[in-house]
């Protein structure tokens, strides 16, 4: 397992650099669309569609949504887009502390979880395209995706290392209190950073980084706990088979959903 998630990672890693670094935010924004509709595919059965007509229908519908967006795509929009994201995931804090919530498999709790799927998807995609648009853009949308992965590797060994109490046991069993405090420590250390590098200077703007950066990796928890939270509910160990070791798109991309519209506001209020 250990070898297929590193064999992955070798292999996705400079996929997504190129992703982000090169290509102009049109045809940034374009293949994140099309990777967010694999979610939104995803997304459905943990939502509880369990035919293939179903879910292809769910999926349909989110490409209609990001092909309207690619035509809009205006800065007020994606900002609006964004602060909702926002909102949305401060919320979900709420609903991760009653595990049963939404958890029967009804028609009613099937439609509260695709409409909470655009909630987690489209302000994601919003904030990534705002994030690449600005100056230095791909080189912030890159720094707030290091924040995320640096957070991962700091969480892993920490809660390795010191991980007793855990953090949410009806959720993600695996995860703990030692886990968070060494992603929070390594987020705000690569914010700093990476703020750095991009030009941020004096000591209030460099403190806003590590802020920002302690803030995304918080909600990048929640967003990792919330798919954790629809897995159990749908009974399903990985939301695809899409990556070796890694299980599928959302497997990968929970903990930036949540972050990115987090990062991208903290930027905006920073005057960044």
């Amino acid at each position: 397992m250990l070898k297929q998630r590193i064999i992955t990672a070798a292999i996705l890693i400079p996929l997504v650099l190129a992703l982000i670094l090169l290509p102009p935010t049109g045809f940034f924004a374009t293949l994140i669309a099309i990777v967010f509709v694999g979610a939104a595919w995803e997304w459905s059965l943990l939502a509880g569609c369990r035919t293939q007509a179903g879910r292809a229908i769910v999926t349909m519908a989110a490409a209609a949504i990001f092909v309207a967006l690619l035509i809009i795509r205006t800065p007020g929009l994606l900002t609006l887009l964004t602060v909702i994201g926002v909102a949305w995931w401060i919320g979900c804090c709420f609903w991760l502390r009653n595990f049963n919530f939404s958890a029967a498999p009804n028609a009613e709790n099937r439609l509260l979880k695709l409409g909470t799927g655009a909630l987690v998807i489209v302000p994601a995609f919003a904030a990534a395209t705002l994030l690449h648009s600005s100056d230095r853009g791909n080189w912030w949308t890159l720094l707030a995706l290091v924040i995320v992965w640096a957070a991962d590797t700091g969480a892993y060994f920490n809660g390795r290392q010191f991980g007793r109490r855990k953090l949410a046991p009806r959720i993600s069993p695996g995860k703990t209190w030692a886990g968070v405090y060494g992603a929070v420590m390594a987020g705000g250390l690569v914010a700093f950073l990476g703020g750095y590098l991009l030009g941020v200077r004096g000591t209030w703007p460099l403190c806003g980084m590590v802020v920002l950066g302690v803030a995304t990796v918080g909600i990048a928890v929640v967003g990792d706990l919330f798919e954790s939270l629809m897995k159990r509910h749908a009974a399903v160990k990985d939301s695809g088979a899409l990556f070796p070791g890694h299980g599928g798109l959302l497997d990968r991309l929970d903990s930036v959903f949540a972050a990115l519209p987090v990062f991208v506001a903290g930027k905006l209020l920073l005057g960044l």
